[in-house]
This record gives C-alpha cells, structure tokens and sequence, in this order.
C-alpha cells in the first residue's frame, strides 16, 4: 500500500516540538490514531533515534498536538495532548504537555480556528487530557501570531515573542485531587531501596517528589550524568512505580508501567551553585530551589512545564519535601535551578476550609511554527 499524506504543521512550544494536526483531517474513529502518530513520528525504534519518522529520539521531540474548535463555553479550542514512546509501539494519553500548550494558541490564530481582534489575542484552551483550561495570551502581527521578540527561555537557543500560559485550577489534573494520597507526605516502600519519603502532588500533570540526598544524588546532576547511571533511573523508576500506585494512577503495577507519562518522578534540593548544559553557572542565590524531573524515563534538559508547575504549587504547601526545600522567597514567583537555567514560575496556592487549592499557576514561553504543509504516513 503506498504512503498517504495528512495536513500537518510542526511547532515548537517552549522546550518541546510536535507535529499539530486538526482534528478534522484524522479518521472520526480515534483508535485509528495511535497507529498513525506513531508511523509519523517514527515509533517503534529499537536504536531510539525515530529516524524514520519526525520524532528526534527524546520524550520532548516525540509528541503529537490535535487542535478543534470547542463547544464549551470556557473554551475556544479543545486540545488533545499524545505522547509517543520511542522504543515502544505506545501512545500515552495521561498527561499534557505544558510546553506545547504554549503553541496550541499561536496555531489556533494562525489557522484560522480563532479570529482575534486588535494587537493581542487570549485563547482559551481546553486541554482534553486532564480536561483543565488554560489561557494563552500572545501579540499579533497583522493579524498573525507575533514571532520575534525579546524573550530567551532557558533551553531555547536565540529569543521570541512571548506567549503568557496561566494555567486555571490546575489541581488534580490527573487524579482529582491536589494531595491524591489527602497527605502532604508519604512514606512508599520501594522494592530494592526499603522505606522513602515522598510527597505526591497534582497540579497540570501528576508528579511525585524526593530529596535528592535521600537517593544518593546532589540535585546538582545535569541528564547526562544521571543517564550514565543506570542504578540511579531504575531507582527512579521503581518510585515512580510505587507513587503512582498510591496516588491511585495504576491500579496494579502492570497499569502503573503502561501508564508511563504521569506522574513524574523529581528529586529536590535547597539552593546551591550548580552548573548548566550551556556551561554556565547558577549561582545559590539565583534560585530558591532546585529541582531534576524524569518522565518516560529519561531526564529532560529543561524541565517540562507541567512538572515546572507541580513543582512550584508543591513549594507553597507547607510541609512538602519541596516546601522543605525552598530557600527565603516572599510571595511572587519561584526560581526553579534545572540543567538548562533557571525557569521562573507563578503559583497561587491558598488554604480554604482547611484544605490546600491551587487557583492558578503562570509562565512566560516562546512558540514558532516551523514548518507546515503534509506528513506522509506509511500504508
């Protein structure tokens, strides 16, 4: 059967790329779907590089956006967010990428599905996967979504329009609850290690956090370190395993590794001096904590979005590891230290009847569209 082509743009959003596609132009039946993300993007490859299809070998290269006008009255566009495994012949539909939310607006204008007025457009977006809305605020430029700017993202080479994402109610985007376990910390039994204190939080995406010295680490470590310690990412994993079994995300541990996006699994440090992937150094005092986060088993060089988020909502729960974490900040946004810099997030964390509510998380990203036109997809 020879190769069919589907419409297709591919973006960057923040630290992430993806092919975006309407919905319109992929078969009404959506289990069809996973066979042709994977196919596009190159999945699956035993070598892990995707050179078969537009992926590019890591978690935040291998991704698929999927953009319709909405019905919901909060909304303008629903968005469904797909995670492609490199190796595996998967499709993880847990999570959203916050990274690519950032682009979902810009293609959204770009494309005609919403028709702003004036020198600025608001789209509101509903992400399907954790069915939460978020609100993307950009510059237009006759007509279009503003592309040069100013603004440099760690992790991103050169700089670009800014395109605000505020994030609203993002509390129990994956389980339905902000503190799934009703605890801001726990103690997990990890097979291997023996007993561990974590705490579990859901705020965008669903991520469980760790000292970085409880596991024998600095939180100073950059990815390619942390890849050259197999030990150290099986541990990882084997956390992620049993958080998510308490955090009620898989029920069994067989549903636990089939469900691979969420949560992630981060290990937290206080402020120290620590290096970068660019060669440069974070000094302590340019941060109030620092963070690493794994998610589909790699560690990512600039920390996905969503994590980005949970990690900051954690920071303002008292009692967290993360809080425990926090060097002296005043009520503004957290300086999160990462492999790529340091990314700097808005949280609004409240305590109403006795119970913690995350009414809100922001952030400052740039997109571009790269290139558009059709994707070819093997018979």
């Amino acid at each position: 059967m020879p190769q069919r082509a589907i419409p297709a743009v591919f973006m960057r959003g923040g630290t992430s790329k993806a092919i975006m596609f309407h919905a319109r132009d992929l078969p009404a039946d959506r289990a069809e779907w996973d066979a042709i993300f994977m196919a596009a993007l190159g999945t699956p490859d035993p070598y892990g590089r995707q050179l078969n299809g537009m992926g590019g070998g890591v978690s935040s290269l291998s991704k698929i956006c999927v953009l319709a006008p909405s019905e919901r009255e909060d909304a303008d566009i629903d968005y469904t967010f797909a995670q492609v495994l490199i190796r595996e012949a998967r499709v993880d539909w847990k999570g959203n990428c916050g990274n690519m939310s950032s682009a979902v607006g810009p293609f959204a204008v770009d494309e005609g599905l919403v028709r702003p007025n004036g020198t600025q457009a608001t789209v509101r977006i509903y992400n399907t996967n954790t069915k939460k809305i978020i609100h993307n605020t950009f510059a237009l430029e006759d007509g279009r979504a503003k592309v040069l700017g100013d603004l440099a993202i760690p992790g991103v080479g050169g700089t670009g329009a800014p395109v605000r994402l505020d994030f609203v109610q993002p509390g129990g985007a994956t389980t339905g609850r902000l503190l799934p376990s009703g605890r801001v910390l726990d103690v997990l039994d990890v097979p291997g290690f023996g007993r561990l204190e974590a705490s579990l939080v859901d705020a965008a995406n669903a991520s469980a956090f760790v000292r970085a010295r409880d596991i024998g680490l600095t939180g100073r470590e950059l990815p390619e370190e942390l890849e050259a310690r197999p030990d150290i990412l099986a541990l990882l994993d084997a956390i992620r395993l049993q958080a998510s079994l308490r955090m009620g995300i898989g029920a069994d541990l067989a549903a636990a590794r089939a469900i691979s996006s969420v949560p992630y699994i981060g290990f937290v440090s206080p402020p120290a001096e620590a290096p970068t992937l660019s060669g440069e150094t974070i000094a302590a005092d340019q941060i109030d904590l620092a963070a690493r986060i794994i998610s589909n088993g790699q560690p990512h060089r600039a920390l996905p979005l969503t994590g980005s988020l949970c990690t900051a909502v954690a920071a303002r729960i008292a009692g967290t590891l993360v809080a425990e974490c926090l060097g002296p900040v005043g009520p503004g946004p957290i300086r999160i230290g990462m492999p790529s810099g340091v990314l700097t997030v808005g949280a609004d964390v409240v305590q109403e009847a006795g119970q913690w509510v995350a009414r809100a998380g922001s952030f400052y990203r740039t997109a571009r569209r790269l290139f558009d036109g059709r994707v070819w997809i093997p018979g």
